[in-house]
Protein backbone atom coordinates (compact mmCIF):
# COMPACT_ATOMS: atom_id res chain seq x y z
CA UNK A 1 0.00 0.00 0.00
CA UNK A 2 1.05 3.40 -0.85
CA UNK A 3 2.18 5.51 1.92
CA UNK A 4 0.96 9.01 2.58
CA UNK A 5 3.27 11.77 1.49
CA UNK A 6 1.84 15.55 1.51
CA UNK A 7 -1.69 14.27 1.54
CA UNK A 8 -4.18 16.26 0.67
CA UNK A 9 -8.07 15.71 1.84
CA UNK A 10 -11.23 17.09 -0.12
CA UNK A 11 -13.64 16.08 2.44
CA UNK A 12 -13.85 17.12 5.90
CA UNK A 13 -16.23 14.41 7.81
CA UNK A 14 -16.35 16.87 10.98
CA UNK A 15 -17.74 20.66 10.88
CA UNK A 16 -20.39 22.12 13.46
CA UNK A 17 -22.76 24.90 13.04
CA UNK A 18 -24.54 27.14 15.08
CA UNK A 19 -27.13 24.58 15.52
CA UNK A 20 -24.30 22.58 17.76
CA UNK A 21 -25.07 25.72 20.22
CA UNK A 22 -21.35 27.01 20.88
CA UNK A 23 -20.47 26.86 17.32
CA UNK A 24 -20.69 29.94 15.24
CA UNK A 25 -21.42 29.97 11.52
CA UNK A 26 -24.69 28.79 9.44
CA UNK A 27 -24.81 26.19 7.22
CA UNK A 28 -24.29 28.33 4.34
CA UNK A 29 -21.77 30.15 5.26
CA UNK A 30 -19.38 27.03 5.88
CA UNK A 31 -20.55 25.73 2.17
CA UNK A 32 -19.00 28.83 1.18
CA UNK A 33 -15.74 28.57 2.82
CA UNK A 34 -15.46 25.04 1.48
CA UNK A 35 -15.90 25.77 -1.64
CA UNK A 36 -13.66 28.64 -1.63
CA UNK A 37 -10.61 26.10 0.00
CA UNK A 38 -11.38 23.40 -2.83
CA UNK A 39 -13.31 20.85 -0.60
CA UNK A 40 -15.28 18.17 -2.54
CA UNK A 41 -17.53 18.11 0.19
CA UNK A 42 -18.27 18.25 4.46
CA UNK A 43 -20.19 16.10 7.04
CA UNK A 44 -22.18 19.04 8.84
CA UNK A 45 -21.97 16.87 12.13
CA UNK A 46 -23.88 18.92 14.80
CA UNK A 47 -23.72 17.42 18.31
CA UNK A 48 -26.35 15.21 19.71
CA UNK A 49 -28.75 17.25 22.26
CA UNK A 50 -27.33 15.54 25.29
CA UNK A 51 -24.37 18.11 25.30
CA UNK A 52 -25.75 21.44 26.96
CA UNK A 53 -26.89 23.46 24.37
CA UNK A 54 -26.10 21.21 21.56
CA UNK A 55 -29.18 20.21 18.89
CA UNK A 56 -32.82 19.37 19.39
CA UNK A 57 -34.07 15.78 18.27
CA UNK A 58 -35.96 17.83 15.55
CA UNK A 59 -32.53 19.33 14.30
CA UNK A 60 -31.89 15.66 12.98
CA UNK A 61 -35.05 14.98 11.81
CA UNK A 62 -35.70 18.03 9.72
CA UNK A 63 -32.09 17.71 7.64
CA UNK A 64 -33.75 16.64 4.99
CA UNK A 65 -34.33 20.02 3.75
CA UNK A 66 -30.63 20.70 3.70
CA UNK A 67 -29.44 21.13 -0.26
CA UNK A 68 -27.22 17.79 -1.17
CA UNK A 69 -24.95 20.58 -2.79
CA UNK A 70 -24.06 24.08 -2.03
CA UNK A 71 -21.36 26.29 -3.56
CA UNK A 72 -21.06 22.94 -5.59
CA UNK A 73 -19.97 21.31 -2.10
CA UNK A 74 -21.62 17.96 -1.33
CA UNK A 75 -23.29 18.40 2.44
CA UNK A 76 -23.61 15.01 4.26
CA UNK A 77 -26.15 15.35 6.52
CA UNK A 78 -24.57 13.92 9.06
CA UNK A 79 -24.22 14.40 13.43
CA UNK A 80 -21.70 13.56 16.01
CA UNK A 81 -23.49 11.77 18.89
CA UNK A 82 -22.64 11.62 22.21
CA UNK A 83 -22.30 8.84 24.54
CA UNK A 84 -24.49 8.96 27.17
CA UNK A 85 -23.85 5.98 29.36
CA UNK A 86 -21.18 3.00 30.39
CA UNK A 87 -22.38 0.57 28.36
CA UNK A 88 -22.28 3.26 24.80
CA UNK A 89 -25.69 4.32 24.83
CA UNK A 90 -26.29 7.68 22.27
CA UNK A 91 -28.42 10.56 22.56
CA UNK A 92 -30.46 10.08 19.22
CA UNK A 93 -32.92 7.09 18.33
CA UNK A 94 -32.49 4.75 15.27
CA UNK A 95 -34.94 6.28 14.04
CA UNK A 96 -32.92 9.13 13.40
CA UNK A 97 -29.95 7.90 12.81
CA UNK A 98 -30.60 5.50 9.89
CA UNK A 99 -32.00 9.20 8.35
CA UNK A 100 -28.46 10.26 8.52
CA UNK A 101 -25.55 10.20 5.85
CA UNK A 102 -22.89 9.49 8.14
CA UNK A 103 -23.02 9.44 12.19
CA UNK A 104 -19.73 10.03 14.45
CA UNK A 105 -19.93 9.07 17.85
CA UNK A 106 -17.38 10.29 21.00
CA UNK A 107 -16.99 11.42 24.59
CA UNK A 108 -17.63 14.75 25.42
CA UNK A 109 -18.22 16.01 29.37
CA UNK A 110 -22.05 16.97 30.60
CA UNK A 111 -23.36 14.09 28.75
CA UNK A 112 -24.42 11.88 31.25
CA UNK A 113 -21.19 9.50 30.88
CA UNK A 114 -18.24 10.92 32.61
CA UNK A 115 -14.60 9.64 32.37
CA UNK A 116 -13.97 6.59 34.52
CA UNK A 117 -10.85 3.98 34.64
CA UNK A 118 -9.48 2.31 31.29
CA UNK A 119 -11.76 -0.76 31.35
CA UNK A 120 -14.74 1.39 31.47
CA UNK A 121 -13.81 4.46 29.05
CA UNK A 122 -13.20 1.10 26.55
CA UNK A 123 -16.38 -0.74 27.48
CA UNK A 124 -18.25 2.33 26.75
CA UNK A 125 -16.72 3.60 23.96
CA UNK A 126 -16.49 -0.26 22.04
CA UNK A 127 -20.41 -0.05 22.70
CA UNK A 128 -20.99 2.42 20.93
CA UNK A 129 -18.93 1.46 18.26
CA UNK A 130 -20.68 -1.33 17.82
CA UNK A 131 -24.24 0.04 17.05
CA UNK A 132 -24.63 -0.92 13.66
CA UNK A 133 -25.45 3.21 12.82
CA UNK A 134 -22.12 4.39 13.89
CA UNK A 135 -19.65 4.91 10.98
CA UNK A 136 -16.62 6.80 12.87
CA UNK A 137 -15.48 7.28 16.57
CA UNK A 138 -14.75 10.86 16.88
CA UNK A 139 -11.23 12.39 18.83
CA UNK A 140 -10.90 8.74 20.23
CA UNK A 141 -7.04 10.11 21.54
CA UNK A 142 -8.24 12.24 24.01
CA UNK A 143 -6.53 12.36 26.88
CA UNK A 144 -9.68 13.03 29.39
CA UNK A 145 -10.97 9.42 28.44
CA UNK A 146 -8.17 6.92 28.12
CA UNK A 147 -8.83 3.62 26.79
CA UNK A 148 -7.35 0.60 25.53
CA UNK A 149 -6.06 1.95 22.17
CA UNK A 150 -4.87 -1.76 21.01
CA UNK A 151 -8.93 -2.95 21.54
CA UNK A 152 -9.82 0.25 19.99
CA UNK A 153 -8.29 -0.44 17.06
CA UNK A 154 -8.88 -4.42 16.82
CA UNK A 155 -12.85 -3.99 17.00
CA UNK A 156 -12.91 -1.31 14.86
CA UNK A 157 -11.28 -2.96 12.36
CA UNK A 158 -13.69 -6.14 13.00
CA UNK A 159 -16.35 -3.87 12.21
CA UNK A 160 -15.20 -1.95 9.85
CA UNK A 161 -15.77 1.80 10.76
CA UNK A 162 -12.86 4.44 11.11
CA UNK A 163 -11.07 6.56 13.98
CA UNK A 164 -10.93 9.80 13.70
CA UNK A 165 -7.58 12.17 13.58
CA UNK A 166 -8.87 15.38 15.09
CA UNK A 167 -7.05 18.50 13.66
CA UNK A 168 -8.59 20.63 16.41
CA UNK A 169 -7.00 18.31 19.26
CA UNK A 170 -3.63 19.89 18.35
CA UNK A 171 -5.12 23.53 18.00
CA UNK A 172 -7.49 24.67 21.06
CA UNK A 173 -9.04 21.29 22.96
CA UNK A 174 -7.80 17.88 23.97
CA UNK A 175 -4.71 19.06 25.29
CA UNK A 176 -2.58 16.02 24.80
CA UNK A 177 -3.61 14.01 22.34
CA UNK A 178 -0.68 13.96 20.29
CA UNK A 179 1.23 10.93 21.49
CA UNK A 180 -2.17 8.91 21.49
CA UNK A 181 -3.48 9.98 18.05
CA UNK A 182 0.21 8.98 16.32
CA UNK A 183 -0.56 5.27 18.49
CA UNK A 184 -3.71 5.12 17.21
CA UNK A 185 -2.66 5.38 13.17
CA UNK A 186 0.10 2.79 14.19
CA UNK A 187 -2.42 0.24 15.26
CA UNK A 188 -5.15 0.96 12.53
CA UNK A 189 -1.85 0.72 9.99
CA UNK A 190 -0.92 -2.52 11.16
CA UNK A 191 -4.33 -4.28 10.68
CA UNK A 192 -5.24 -2.58 7.91
CA UNK A 193 -7.98 -0.70 9.24
CA UNK A 194 -9.45 2.83 8.36
CA UNK A 195 -8.96 6.48 9.56
CA UNK A 196 -10.87 9.64 9.01
CA UNK A 197 -9.76 13.15 9.33
CA UNK A 198 -11.91 16.17 10.39
CA UNK A 199 -11.21 19.59 11.69
CA UNK A 200 -13.92 19.49 14.59
CA UNK A 201 -14.88 23.63 13.09
CA UNK A 202 -16.87 25.05 15.10
CA UNK A 203 -16.59 28.36 12.71
CA UNK A 204 -16.42 28.27 8.75
CA UNK A 205 -13.04 29.53 9.01
CA UNK A 206 -11.19 26.51 10.36
CA UNK A 207 -13.09 24.11 7.79
CA UNK A 208 -10.88 21.89 6.06
CA UNK A 209 -8.23 22.74 8.50
CA UNK A 210 -6.59 19.76 8.43
CA UNK A 211 -2.62 20.09 8.47
CA UNK A 212 -1.81 18.81 12.00
CA UNK A 213 -3.82 15.70 11.66
CA UNK A 214 -2.50 14.78 8.37
CA UNK A 215 1.24 15.46 9.81
CA UNK A 216 0.49 13.05 12.25
CA UNK A 217 -0.65 10.44 9.47
CA UNK A 218 2.42 10.90 7.73
CA UNK A 219 4.51 10.51 11.01
CA UNK A 220 2.70 7.07 11.52
CA UNK A 221 3.74 5.47 8.07
CA UNK A 222 -0.05 5.01 7.41
CA UNK A 223 -1.01 3.89 4.19
CA UNK A 224 -2.53 6.08 1.94
CA UNK A 225 -5.80 4.00 1.49
CA UNK A 226 -6.45 4.03 5.12
CA UNK A 227 -7.87 7.26 5.01
CA UNK A 228 -11.60 7.01 4.06
CA UNK A 229 -12.11 10.79 3.35
CA UNK A 230 -9.40 11.43 0.64
CA UNK A 231 -12.07 12.53 -1.73
CA UNK A 232 -15.15 12.09 -2.86
CA UNK A 233 -14.60 8.62 -4.89
CA UNK A 234 -12.69 6.77 -1.84
CA UNK A 235 -15.63 8.10 0.77
CA UNK A 236 -18.39 6.56 -1.85
CA UNK A 237 -16.83 3.60 -1.29
CA UNK A 238 -16.30 3.64 2.20
CA UNK A 239 -20.07 4.72 3.26
CA UNK A 240 -20.83 2.03 0.32
CA UNK A 241 -19.20 -0.72 2.35
CA UNK A 242 -20.98 0.01 5.22
CA UNK A 243 -24.56 0.33 3.37
CA UNK A 244 -24.69 3.49 3.11
CA UNK A 245 -24.09 4.64 -0.70
CA UNK A 246 -23.81 8.85 -0.78
CA UNK A 247 -25.85 10.55 -2.10
CA UNK A 248 -28.97 8.26 -1.51
CA UNK A 249 -30.74 6.71 -4.79
CA UNK A 250 -33.63 9.40 -4.24
CA UNK A 251 -31.56 12.59 -3.90
CA UNK A 252 -28.88 11.22 -6.82
CA UNK A 253 -30.64 13.89 -9.31
CA UNK A 254 -30.45 16.70 -6.97
CA UNK A 255 -29.40 20.41 -8.04
CA UNK A 256 -27.42 22.88 -6.41
CA UNK A 257 -28.77 25.67 -3.87
CA UNK A 258 -26.69 28.41 -4.37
Amino acid sequence: MERVRHLKIRVDLHVHSVASGHAYSTVREIAEAAADKGLEAFALADHGPALPGGAHLFHFWNMRVIPRRMYGVWVLRSAEVNIVDPQGGLDLPDAALQKLDLVLAGFHPGCGYEAGTVEDNTRALLGALRHPLVDVISHPGNPNYPVDLIKLAEAAREEGKALEINNASYVYTRSGSWENDLSIVREVARRGGFLSVGSDAHIADFAGELDHAIEIIEEAGAPWDSVVNRDMETLRSFLEGRGKPFPPEEAAAGRDRY
